[in-house]
Parts: C-alpha cells; structure tokens; sequence
C-alpha cells in the first residue's frame, strides 16, 4: 500500500495494488500543471486509489474534453488526474506520494517538447509523443 497526500495535508489518499506505466512527461501542459521541467506519473488501478480525507478539498480542471487534472484546492497540490475513456485508471502525481515506490520509471514521453533550458540524462528511451502501447 502506498500512501500520500497534498502540501498541507487537507487531501489523503492511499493505493493499494501496484503503480504502472510511470514516466516523466515534458509535455507543455504538464510542465504548466507542475511548474517544474516535466510531471513524474504513474498508472494506479482506479479501484486501488481512494480519497482518505479532503474530498471536499479537492477542486478539478478539465484540460480537455473528458480529461480531468485533480488539485488542493487550499495548497494547490497537483493530486492525480482522470479520462473519462479510461475509467479503470487514475494517474498519480508520484511527487505527492510518500511512501516508498518499489516500481521504476520507464521512459521520458513528450521529449521533443522540453523545456529549453533541461537536459535529460540517463538511459531511459525518450518518446516524442506517448511511450509505445499506450
């Protein structure tokens, strides 16, 4: 199980089951959504993720049609985000995690999209869009 939560600590979660398909979107979105050079993801089972407390703290934005991004809306916490064509699956902000995360990321998606001023490292394949199979 893994456990986690905002910056202030108004919104809890936990996941049970394993974390799948994690990567580091650079993404001009995501990059916006984070404020940072690129947003760590990973894949949980949506039965496997439930809100603890702060439900009522917990604000969306529908990016796109069908595409939810989940905030604090008191710290402004990036928490997980939803689409409505892939019910079954939540995609966590692994920042906001506090556990330990036994499972490894897999690739850098969106490369051809980061910022100027990043350099990647490492052996990880980049993808100019999603990572294969996705």
């Amino acid at each position: 199980m893994y456990e986690g939560g905002c910056l202030c600590g108004a919104v809890r979660f936990e996941i049970t089951g394993g974390i799948h398909n994690i990567v580091y979107c650079h993404c001009s979105r995501c990059r916006k959504a984070q404020g940072s050079a690129f947003a760590a993801n990973g894949i949980v089972h949506a039965d496997g993720f439930r809100i603890v407390s702060g439900l009522e703290s917990l604000t969306g934005y529908e990016f796109s049609p069908g595409r939810t991004k989940y905030f604090c809306s008191v710290c402004g916490s990036p928490i997980m985000s939803r689409q409505e064509a892939v019910p079954d699956q939540v995609r966590v902000r692994l920042g906001t995690i506090e556990s330990e995360i036994r499972q490894r990321p897999m690739a850098h998606i969106f490369a051809t999209s980061k910022a100027n001023w990043e350099e990647i490292t490492g052996d990880l394949p980049q993808y100019e869009g999603y990572e294969p199979g996705r």
